[in-house]
């Protein structure tokens, strides 16, 4: 019998329906079953069966594949129902599963059982056979199945290993101490269509038994690994559900399975609001039940607190912030919205209620439930919400999650996004039934709205910020107190603060003209004052915030930011007090504290290629050469500042840091090249073979940037082997080509725009130095460095590296510089040479300042000279000990025999040091930096991104050690290089600069 279907949707696309019946009739007529043909036969002809079939072929390209693919199970859930098909299904999971020892067979059923699963729901769900709570319910119930029957897979094969001991063979999960518990969706039985289930992977380890107690912990890490492969691994049967293990306590410090002890430690001491809104869902969905039970009325006191916790407010409130911020939603237009966590979407309903269950929940047992309309039910019900609010939001939901599931389920993508087409919102709008797109657009419009002024409304207030002392700022006068308070401070000219204050209240800035806005920075100001005090020059810091105001075109948003996080406004005193640079990149634009806020913004710095697709999509969208040049000024910026936070807050290094600021340089100037070429291009065209490359040297060649590092660049072209022009309406020959595209792009790089100066640049280490053209052939600068450079432009390129060109000419420039390098040499004159250019260094810029990592005897120079004279010495013979990294190379050098290994030692410990006040100070400190009249503040500060940040603060002791790792440097550069140069006979006809 056909199930019954309601409510199918049309076809939004009639050319792809019509397609999708004629590859269902293709499959049908494949079938070897000849009743089964009949049933696909019969079953597209009939009105009702057509009229499925073209729902799904008309709307989702991923369910058309599945259906057509899985004609005998579509049979199965026509003549069964979805009910019975579903149980049915879930049953035969269970029995297939069932002892079964091959990992990959267990995978192929889950995998089978989820496609035909999804289908089912799916049908069922478009079609209007069950509600909403049932289709989440079928999906969470999916899943739950699915990690069951992997976990208790797992339990069998660790006990068969002899690294567990299972109490119940027959049933693994009982008794194991294995927890597993759901979270999010999947704790509340609220899953969405292709969602991903969020798991907690404990174990109880007061009840697991085990021959092997000291590799317990392995055992369960290497479970969860496991159990993340069987759910997530794409095979050619699909994947079961991509799974998240993020929620575990502290996820980026702690392994995939936590122990329960661990997890209760954490909780009961380092436990934060989130995590216990997040706690609400919790359910487990396999593994150990009763060890399961017992955590969770473990954590009862944990995410359920008698008191009243209005603070929970405030932080849950900063996490839906954090979202937008980070997704950068602004609006409720409906092409492109998230109708998740853009504004008025689903995260806004979650949070109203998971928020007031965390506020009541711990008085009233009544609001402890997980899911989200069960949660508006039961406030209702304790009197804490309206029963016209509630119903609103109810409504909103269900809307909300329907339209989700049809987004979802067009192509099986996780998102929660709607096109940015308008087109394809007109199709999303027939696939969730609507005749009319415009009544779709009224209907999310309207909803987005009613949701977003719910939550706001729940948020409208909070708590004013309590101040240090008497800091009254109205009037035309000081008030004695509050200059008082300001001194007590720590603020040296007291009444200058206080006017300036005051000029913030009277609207002298654009930031401060609105009434909310002065009414915000009224309440932030105590706590402002409080933070900038604690900074190492208190009225320094106050100048530049206000500088900082000055420039910011409104406030209330900032200032509310500031309102509900407190850390942030003290972040924002450390930079303005601590890191002139990034004090300079802040005040040019605020908005980067947007991104302070995101989640994982103070964890581990991105890798490379993710750095490069996040500049491509912000160059991509550029309009035009002069936005190019702005968006990756504002890009680098963006990416500089973080490094300089997590430097400042010592969660890196200068030394640590400086391949991320490298990878930022490359891919800055990497950005820039094409525009300044195609623009170049439109007046004198391009050459048809051919091109640029350009080489890096000094520590961007190294990857050893800091925050305020130049760029050493050469740019070495290839010109057209017949010696042709360029194509342009101007043609040029390639040496003019090429050095005018070089002149272009340099002042690309340099030129102050509104977001300011992307890098300096210094071209001075080209062929021939300043006199040389600005690009150089490739062969002429292979004639060059082969013929005519001294000793000092080798060593230079020994730092060098390819950043950016063709193929072809980055591998024949590599091929060239490492021919250069790797070219035998007379040791005694490159040791005279290398030498003779030390010493004379040493009487230009020579000093006893230790602060002055560069040029001071045993700082950075000489380390970074033995490098490279024992790999020009050497790496003829040896190669490998090549490395534009002075670090590696000394590492190389002391692997391959060819230098000590405690020197290489002494010298890496220097080389990493000298990096880490250098890029401190580079951060902190505009000029040289004065250990006398350096604040205190600042000293702890750099105390601690030179030492262990643990150890107890002895600047004296510092210094002592910082002296003492010069001293061995310098000791070695003389054994290395000075006594063997000065026991040489005289040969001045060698001697080079």
């Amino acid at each position: 019998m056909t199930p019954a279907f309601p409510s199918l949707p049309r076809p939004g696309d009639l050319q792809a329906a019509a397609l999708g019946l004629t590859h269902w009739h293709e499959q049908a007529d494949r079938l070897d079953d000849a009743e089964l043909r009949a049933f696909a036969r019969s079953f597209a002809e009939a009105p009702h069966g057509r009229a499925v079939l073209e729902a799904v072929f008309g709307n989702s390209p991923y369910l058309s594949q599945s259906l057509v693919r899985e004609i005998a199970f579509a049979r199965r859930l026509v003549e069964d129902g979805p009910d019975d098909a579903f149980g049915a299904l879930l049953r035969e999971q269970e029995a297939q599963c069932r002892g079964v020892e091959d990992t990959d067979r267990l995978m192929e059923v889950l995998r089978v059982t989820k496609r035909r699963a999804a289908l089912l729901i799916a049908l069922a769900d478009i079609g209007g056979a069950w509600p909403l709570e049932r289709v989440t319910g079928a999906l969470s119930e999916l899943a739950e199945a699915a990690l069951r029957q992997a976990c208790g897979h797992l339990l069998r094969k660790a006990a068969r290993g002899g690294s567990l001991i299972i109490p119940d063979p027959e049933n693994p999960e009982i008794g194991s101490g294995l927890i597993v518990l759901g979270m999010g969706k999947l704790g509340a039985r609220e899953l969405n269509y292709s969602s991903d289930i969020d798991l907690i992977v404990l174990y109880d380890d007061q009840v697991v038994q085990t021959a092997q107690p000291d590799l317990m912990a392995r055992t369960f890490i290497r479970l969860a690994r496991d159990l993340v492969r069987i759910m997530e691994e794409r095979t050619k049967d699909g994947y079961v559900f991509r799974t998240d293990l993020r929620l575990r306590p502290d996820p980026g410090a702690t392994p995939l399975a936590v122990s329960v002890s661990a997890a209760e430690a954490y909780y009961g001491s380092l436990g934060q609001n989130w995590e216990r809104a997040a706690m609400i869902k919790a359910r487990p969905v396999a593994g150990d039940g009763e060890a399961a039970r017992h955590l969770l009325g473990v954590l009862r006191s944990f995410v359920w607190r008698r008191h009243l916790d209005f603070a929970a407010i405030q932080d849950i409130h900063s996490i839906k912030r954090q979202i937008n911020a980070h997704r950068g939603f602004r609006t409720t237009a409906v092409e492109g919205h998230d109708v998740k966590i853009g504004r008025g979407g689903i995260r806004e309903i979650e949070f109203f209620a998971q928020t007031q269950q965390l506020i009541f929940g711990g008085r009233d047992p009544r609001l402890r439930t997980s899911g989200t309309v069960e949660s508006l039910h039961a406030l209702v019900a304790a009197g804490r919400v309206a029963p016209e609010t509630a119903g609103d939001l109810e409504r909103a939901y269900g809307f909300l999650r329907r339209v989700e599931h049809r987004v979802q389920m067009i192509e099986d993508h996780q998102t929660h996004r709607l096109p940015a087409d308008p087109a394809a919102v007109d199709r999303l709008a027939v696939f969730l039934g609507y005749d009319d797109p415009a009544a779709f657009r009224a209907e999310l419009t309207a909803t987005l709205a009613t949701v977003e002024d719910h939550y706001a409304a729940l948020f409208e207030e909070a708590p004013a910020l309590s101040g240090p002392g008497n800091l009254v700022f109205t009037g035309t006068e000081d008030d004695p107190e509050t200059l008082k308070t300001l001194e007590r401070l720590g603020f040296r000219n007291a009444p200058a603060i206080a006017a300036t204050i005051r000029g913030w209240h009277h609207g002298r800035y654009r930031a401060t003209r609105s009434t909310r806005a002065r009414e915000l920075l009224t309440e932030l100001t105590p706590a402002l004052l409080e933070a900038l005090a604690t900074t190492p020059s208190p009225d320094e810091a106050f100048l530049r915030f206000d500088e900082f105001l000055g420039r910011l075109p409104a406030g209330v948003q900032l200032f509310t930011m500031f309102y509900s996080n407190p850390a942030l406004l003290g972040l924002v005193a450390e930079v303005m007090g601590t890191a002139p640079r990034l004090a300079e990149i802040l005040a040019r634009s605020p908005s980067r504290l947007d991104a302070v806020l995101t989640p994982g913004f103070f964890e581990h710095l991105p890798e490379r290629d993710e750095l490069e697709a996040d500049l491509a999509a912000v160059v991509g969208v550029a309009a035009g050469f002069e936005d190019v040049l702005d968006a990756a000024r504002r890009w680098s910026n963006d990416q500089r500042f973080r490094a300089g936070l997590h430097i400042l807050r010592n969660i890196t290094d200068g030394d640590a840091c400086g391949p991320f600021l490298s990878d930022i340089a490359d891919l800055s100037v990497g950005a820039l090249v094409p525009s300044v070429l195609d623009e170049f291009s439109r007046r004198h065209g391009r050459f048809a073979e051919g091109g640029m490359a350009i080489l890096a040297l000094g520590k961007l060649g190294s990857r050893q940037m800091t925050i305020r590092s130049d760029l050493d660049l050469i740019i070495v072209y290839e010109p057209p082997a017949d010696g042709s022009l360029s194509d342009g309406p101007k043609p040029l020959s390639a040496t003019e080509y090429y050095t005018k595209v070089t002149q272009r792009l340099v002042n690309a790089v340099t030129v102050q725009t509104g977001e300011g100066a992307l890098y300096e640049v210094d071209m001075r280490l080209r062929p021939s130095g300043n006199k040389g053209p600005l690009a150089v052939s490739i062969d002429g600068f292979a004639a060059y460095q082969r013929d005519a450079a001294w000793t000092w432009e080798h060593m230079a390129l020994t730092r060098g590296r390819v950043i950016w060109g063709p193929a072809a000419l980055c591998r024949r420039l590599d091929a060239e510089v490492a021919a250069v390098l790797t070219r035998p040499r007379d040791p005694d004159a490159l040791l005279r040479d290398v030498a003779s250019m030390r010493a004379r260094i040493d009487r230009e810029f020579g000093t006893r300042d230790l602060w002055d990592t560069k040029y001071v005897r045993g700082g950075q120079i000489d380390a970074e000279f033995v490098a490279q004279y024992l790999m020009l010495r050497h790496a003829a013979r040896d190669p490998s000990v090549l490395s534009a990294n002075m670090a590696t190379a000394l590492d190389n050098l002391a692997t391959a025999g060819l230098l000590d290994l405690a020197a290489a030692r002494d010298l890496v410990e220097a080389l990493r040091m000298w990096r880490r006040i250098q890029g401190f100070l580079r951060l902190t400190t505009e000029g040289g930096f004065d250990a006398e009249a350096a604040p205190e503040a600042l000293k702890r500060a750099l105390f601690r991104a030179v030492m262990a940040p643990e150890r107890d603060f002895d600047f004296a002791a510092m210094t002592d050690h910082i002296a003492a790792v010069a001293g061995r440097t310098h000791a070695h550069f003389r054994a290395l290089v000075e006594d063997p140069a000065a026991r040489l006979s005289p040969a001045p006809d060698q001697e080079r600069p």
